[in-house]
């Protein structure tokens, strides 16, 4: 129950059926019959929305609840996983819902895509795991909780990249309208928004231990790493509302499903979108074995994350007019930017063993995780009730490196594969790794079956900038354990070992143990319209056709310096007020501290 306490995830996932139509009150919910088609041949009628969301995952979620808002539209969500809840309980989906449970889910793939990679040859071969979300939720209802927005810079160069009005100054009020901070409301934070969140402040000196011995190394305190100044080591923001895992199902989700105008639909899977020469007018989807259609009245909106989004794209004839022909897939508009531009976060764990019995061995013990169980059950406290990454902080790697672009997750505990072994020894470790990697990849399909995991290929590792960075990491993590604050608790060395001294034999431990931090992204790239490797406009529009629109990781142009759970629920705010036509939020001239010399 509790021999999760670690690992990393964000993103959403797709898919969807019907039920009957909506309230007899919603008169935007119709039914029409297909001509010509199977459909209609059968005398069968296909249901209509205003607006069909392909996703129910971070993005997704934001979506339904803000579109549905207007009483005068309807939408249908479609997801491809189940509901986030069994029999509407918290407890009896405490895989989900405790925070120290995460890394169960990332065992098998009951909630979970399961995907991997394609063998990296940078990486002696390896073939490494992705864990994305297929559940109400997305990947929030896998990840460990962690609120980053990233740095102000990256908005500000989404900008300058082609994403014209995605500056910071524009994301801004939209993270602040989606966030419930516990400690309310100022310039940078959100305290009355629907995803509630809270502030690390737990009293373990192990993590006292790690701040303390980032000062003592040189580096600043941040109060709040996702204000004014990020660089600095803190108190990590956490997706935790009174000890329970606040999702976007949590968020937005749940809270407006008794909207007359929204259906949200679970266990089927999006197989196409469905267009009239370039006009696309809905989408077909399986649900228990049958294929079903229904039309979207407004807009198609795929929310699927960097992986489903692009690879519906292309089984729908949207992509690489000459891969598509090579798996007989007949082409609606040539866009080679499907599926490229593929960015990633890596990430390797920095581990010590500790001399005092203070980590959480123990408590990953069968005795003592019936008890954390117990009181997690009856009262959604103690140690079930946070993903103990409590602490952690971003630092530049070098010089003139304009903001941080190195992250730090301390855990007081030992994970071995994803957590998904149980810990060894009393240990405790830092994820560490580059924020802004140069390597880049991309995805294609398969096969024209959409039941074929795509070809994943993130070129992990294959510039010479990568490796420079991820050796850099391990040496300032290193440096920051050393410090005095660690005095009391530091054993041996576990990882890298006191073997791996020169930078070959750092270089060989990265290629060895370095893994995804499970933050895809960017592969339906948000450009200008003259890129010729942009797949979506800075409306969310896919380019060349109409009726379609993408919201979800997938369209960032870039990697942000961070997690990716709260920047895409801010893009899905922001994207809900460009659906709907109202003015966009803006905040001129707000403050961002962007050097810190060491």
């Amino acid at each position: 129950m509790l021999q999760s306490l670690a690992s990393l995830g964000r993103a959403r996932t797709f898919g969807g059926p019907l039920l009957q139509s909506l309230s007899s009150s919603t008169s935007s919910v119709r039914r029409r019959c297909l001509s010509g088609q199977s459909a209609a041949a059968h005398g069968e009628q296909t249901p209509s929305y205003s607006y069909v969301v392909v996703g129910a995952g971070s993005a997704g979620c934001v979506l339904a609840n803000r579109l549905s808002e207007d009483s005068h539209e309807s939408v249908l969500l479609l997801e491809a996983g189940p509901k986030d809840q069994l029999l509407g309980s918290v407890r009896l989906s405490w895989k989900i819902h405790m925070p120290a449970a995460l890394t169960y889910n990332l065992c098998d793939d009951k909630f979970n895509w399961y995907y991997h990679t394609e063998a990296q040859v940078h990486m002696d071969n390896r073939v490494l795991y992705w864990p994305r979300g297929r559940v109400w939720g997305g990947s929030s209802s896998l990840n460990a909780m962690v609120y980053i927005r990233g740095h102000a810079e990256d908005y500000n160069r989404w900008h300058r990249e082609g994403a014209e009005g995605w500056d910071y100054q524009h994301c801004l009020p939209y993270f602040r309208k989606a966030q419930g901070h516990e400690l309310g409301e100022n310039r940078y934070r959100g305290g009355s928004g629907p995803l509630k969140v809270s502030r690390g402040k737990t009293d373990h000196p192990l993590h006292k231990a790690f701040i303390e011995a980032g000062q003592q190394a040189g580096y600043p305190f941040t109060d709040d790493m996702n204000g004014y100044q990020q660089e600095g080591l803190g108190w990590m923001d956490m997706t935790i509302h009174k000890g329970k895992r606040w999702s976007s199902a949590s968020a937005y989700l749940r809270p407006v499903l008794g909207r007359p105008n929204l259906k949200a639909e679970v266990r089927c899977l999006t197989t196409r979108i469905l267009f009239d020469g370039r006009r696309a007018v809905g989408v077909e989807y399986t649900q228990r074995g049958q294929k079903k259609r229904v039309f979207a009245e407004k807009e198609v909106i795929l929310s699927g994350g960097a992986i489903n989004s692009p690879q519906l794209l292309m089984l729908s004839g949207v992509g690489n007019a000459d891969e598509l022909g090579q798996h007989g897939i007949s082409v609606v508009q040539h866009l080679p930017g499907v599926g490229s531009n593929l960015q990633d976060h890596l990430e390797l764990y920095v581990q010590q063993q500790c001399t005092q019995p203070i980590t959480l061995y123990k408590a990953q013990k069968p005795f003592h995780m019936v008890k954390i169980g117990l009181e997690w059950f009856t009262m959604f406290t103690g140690y079930g009730a946070t993903a103990h990454m409590e602490s952690g902080g971003f630092i530049r790697s070098r010089p003139g490196v304009t903001h941080p672009d190195i992250e730090f997750h301390f855990l007081p505990s030992q994970v071995i594969d994803h957590g998904r072994v149980a810990p060894k020894i009393e240990a405790y470790q830092v994820h560490v790794g580059p924020m802004r990697s140069t390597s880049v990849g991309y995805l294609k399909l398969k096969s024209a079956n959409p039941l074929d995991h795509p070809v994943l290929q993130p070129n992990y590792l294959s510039t010479d900038m990568d490796v420079w960075e991820f050796r850099e990491s391990v040496k300032l993590s290193r440096e920051i354990f050393a410090q005095k604050a660690f005095d009391p608790f530091r054993g041996a060395e576990v990882l890298p070992g006191p073997s791996v001294q020169s930078d070959a034999e750092i270089d060989a431990f990265v290629r060895r143990k370095a893994d995804s931090a499970y933050h895809p992204s960017c592969t339906c790239k948000m450009g200008s319209p003259s890129d010729p490797m942009a797949v979506v406009d800075p409306s969310t529009r896919v380019l060349g056709v109409d009726g379609l629109r993408v919201v979800d990781a997938s369209i960032m142009p870039s990697i942000v310096s961070g997690n990716l759970n709260a920047p895409t629920i801010m893009m899905a705010e922001k994207a809900a007020d460009i659906i709907k036509g109202r003015p966009a939020l803006v905040d001129s001239g707000v403050p961002q501290k962007k050097k810190q010399p060491k």
